[in-house]
């Protein structure tokens, strides 16, 4: 891999984390936080929908992709995002684990694991040669 393909990984990587942070800290409310565990709520759909427009804003900024296939990408990491946070919340709500115990503590770095690695996946097919 040459230099140039390699800046254009880690530079789209690097946007996709500093997104996470975004939507996942400053853009997310108490209330999408308890609503994730609870299939299909509004909010807890609006904040993946938060992160999926998210990486559609960093990969029209910084990826060479076609409308359609940001919004494609986008749409994965939207499904994918609220399916992690939704598993994370259940296990957490069904265990009745807090964060006073460390096995919520594993199940929160599992889900942020989950995530970034869904980002290493759309980088891949977002540069992907057709």
């Amino acid at each position: 891999m040459n230099v140039e393909a390699l800046s254009a990984v880690l530079i789209i990587v690097a946007c996709l984390q500093v997104k996470h942070f975004i939507c996942d800290g400053p853009l997310q409310t108490y209330a999408m936080v308890k609503s994730k565990g609870h299939y299909g709520q509004a909010l807890g759909l609006i904040h993946s929908l938060i992160h999926g427009a998210g990486t559609f804003l960093v990969l029209e900024l910084f990826a060479p992709v076609t409308l359609a296939l940001a919004v494609g990408l986008a749409a994965v990491d939207f499904v994918v995002h609220y399916h992690i946070d939704f598993c994370k919340e259940t296990l957490n709500r069904r265990a009745g684990w807090t964060t006073a115990d460390s096995v919520y503590w594993w199940a929160y770095a599992a889900d942020q694991t989950l995530h970034q690695l869904t980002y290493l996946v759309l980088v891949y097919y977002a540069l992907k040669p057709v």
